[in-house]
């Protein structure tokens, strides 16, 4: 049963989850995708929740469909923003490196982070509080917010109903795998009654969905080429989410810019970039992540396309302000 503070949106695409916590201050965990910023408010009023009112942000870690909706609240409320000290430390002084968006060629407009967390922080909004857990993994700053009366747990993307997160070896370091399996076992040991991830529906039972990730972490380590079809797939579709799909003459151009296509073709599939553009392309279609249509090869998953210059100012954070 969902606990009577807590408001669980479930987003499409390119959004992430966010979740509502009531409160004399309450607070938002993450604020969806930045073109969606509209329809991110339009959610917290119809539960009763105008933006001005909101006390705090938390972001469970740094990628754009979790923190782009950061610089809306923040620019137009004034709304304070915590997260793990590493995002933190990355985001407020405009490395290059904040929020991976050069990386994986992801626009984030820019934010500050006002308060830096680490693991057994306590977040309270008057009624109720949440327990900071460092869970990296899929990135090394993300967090999970744990509430132990009620037995509830918000875990970003440590772990879904029905999938795992990607992992990036690259940025986020060779351990990255063992650090996301370590943090999925940290979790399936707390009590829980409620859990919801950064995507999909809360989970019906848990236990299941941490086991199942485990098993597939442990797969990955006897095979890297399973981790990397399922991180190419997933940053691939996610940008042509974004971009509204690509001609196939302009794919190969695009990916031999890309640094996550870089790194994986030639580090986890031994292969030369350009040897490697045709079996993504094949293999998004194969599985149906993308689809050709209209002469696009387009992501296949539900989505709500962002509108044409919905970013304004600079959307790569070493030229944020």
């Amino acid at each position: 049963m969902t606990p009577p503070w807590l408001h669980f949106f479930q987003r499409t695409f390119p959004s992430a989850n966010m979740v509502l916590v009531e409160g004399e201050r309450p607070l938002l965990v993450d604020t969806g995708y930045g073109s969606d910023a509209p329809a991110t408010a339009a959610l917290l009023r119809a539960a009763g929740m105008p933006p001005e009112r909101l006390g705090l942000i938390v972001n469970t870690h740094y990628h754009s469909d979790h923190v782009g909706g950061n610089y809306a609240l923040q620019s137009g409320y004034g709304t304070p923003i915590a997260a793990h000290r590493h995002d933190a430390e990355l985001v407020n002084r405009r490395d290059a490196a904040a929020c991976m968006a050069e990386w994986l060629d992801q626009p984030i407009q820019p934010y500050r982070v006002a308060y830096p967390l680490d693991d057994g922080d306590t977040i309270s909004t008057g009624t109720v509080e949440l327990q900071v857990i460092h869970t990296p993994g899929h990135t090394l700053g993300q967090i999970s917010l744990y509430e132990a009366e009620t037995q509830t747990l918000i875990c970003g993307d440590t772990v879904h109903g029905d999938d795992v997160a990607w992992i990036n070896l690259f940025t986020e370091g060779p351990t990255a795998l063992e650090q996301a399996a370590a943090s999925v076992e940290r979790l399936a040991a707390l009590p829980m009654r409620w859990a919801c991830s950064g995507h999909g529906p809360p989970m019906d039972n848990p236990a299941a969905a941490f086991a199942a990730a485990l098993r597939r972490y442990e797969k990955w380590r006897d095979d890297q080429e399973k981790l990397g079809w399922h991180a190419c797939k997933r940053i691939f579709a996610y940008h042509l989410m974004i971009t509204g799909g690509m001609a196939e003459a302009d794919i190969p151009p695009y990916l031999l810019t890309c640094p996550w296509f870089l790194a994986y073709s030639r580090h986890v599939f031994q292969t030369e970039p350009a040897a490697f553009v045709q079996p993504l392309i094949d293999e998004l279609v194969r599985s149906k992540a993308a689809g050709w249509q209209n002469g696009l090869l387009v992501a296949l998953a539900p989505y709500t396309p962002p509108p044409p210059g919905w970013a304004s100012g600079p959307t790569r954070p070493a030229l944020w302000p």
